[in-house]
């Protein structure tokens, strides 16, 4: 809450779209080299965070293979971009204790999370519902084009096309709708329905540059699955330090009230 002369109770009228920032094309590259740097004066917490990740997809993959087969296992592990973002909420508030000039460890992470608590559980409920959609369409898929027996690579390859066409409406939704609202929710105090109209609009706004951040993300989400899921340790950590230095780039944010953080 802000005052103004003879008006101590003034409250600025709150706004539905956070102002945006024009973005270079190749903005992405930097938000990278930040996060990198932000994963190096983090190392230590970064690696716990990473893990608990990649135990996180190993238990889906196993749990996927088990129940449906590659059908249910290609949906889970494409459908990893729309569940990433919050599984990387908590490193948001370890970039904001490195801009404070803090030394971040788990007990203030942990900490940090529970002020947006709220907020974040209904953005995990959209995204859930939204990854549920895409397995449920991945599956439909499967229906129209069954690949029984010992299938001949171009029905393979048509399956693959029709299902990445399919689930790119649901990518391009989750991308824009979390790429910056996020990291926001983590450091201001917002509803949710602000942060997500914001981040769309922001992400509508500079196409280019986030053309080349969604081809970032999924070129080395590629390497970590790739890896048999070993490069998401670092590789989660990275992206999510390298989203918290985007939104602050992307988005005017001074007119908000910061989140407070317990400091116990």
């Amino acid at each position: 809450m802000t005052s103004k002369p003879g008006q101590p109770d003034y409250i600025p009228p709150k706004t539905l779209i956070v102002p945006n920032r024009p973005l270079k094309t190749g903005a992405a590259f930097n938000w990278l080299r930040a996060g990198w740097i932000d994963f190096r004066n983090a190392r230590r917490v970064s690696l716990i965070y990473g893990f608990f990740v990649f135990l996180v997809s190993v238990i889906v993959a196993w749990l996927s293979w088990r129940l449906g087969g590659y059908v249910l296992l290609f949906s889970a592990l494409s459908g990893f971009v729309f569940v990433a973002p919050l599984l990387a909420f908590g490193l948001y508030s370890i970039s904001r204790q490195l801009c404070e000039g803090k030394t971040p460890n788990l007990g203030s992470t942990f900490r940090a999370i529970k002020r947006p608590l709220g907020n974040s559980v209904v953005f995990t409920l959209v995204l859930l519902v939204i990854f549920l959609l895409w397995v449920r369409a991945g599956m439909m898929v499967q229906v129209f084009f069954p690949l029984g027996g010992d299938p001949e690579w171009r029905h393979v390859l048509t399956f693959l096309a029709i299902g990445s066409a399919v689930g790119s409406v649901f990518a391009i939704f989750s991308f824009t709708a979390s790429v910056f609202s996020l990291p926001m929710l983590a450091n201001r105090d917002i509803d949710v329905i602000t942060a997500v109209i914001s981040s769309i609009n922001g992400a509508l706004r500079n196409k280019p540059a986030m053309v080349v951040w969604a081809f970032l993300i999924c070129a080395l989400t590629l390497v970590g699955f790739l890896t048999a899921g070993i490069g998401l340790i670092i590789i989660i950590p990275w992206l999510a330090y390298a989203t918290w230095h985007g939104y602050r780039e992307a988005l005017d944010v001074s007119a908000l009230a910061i989140l407070p953080r317990d400091n116990r």
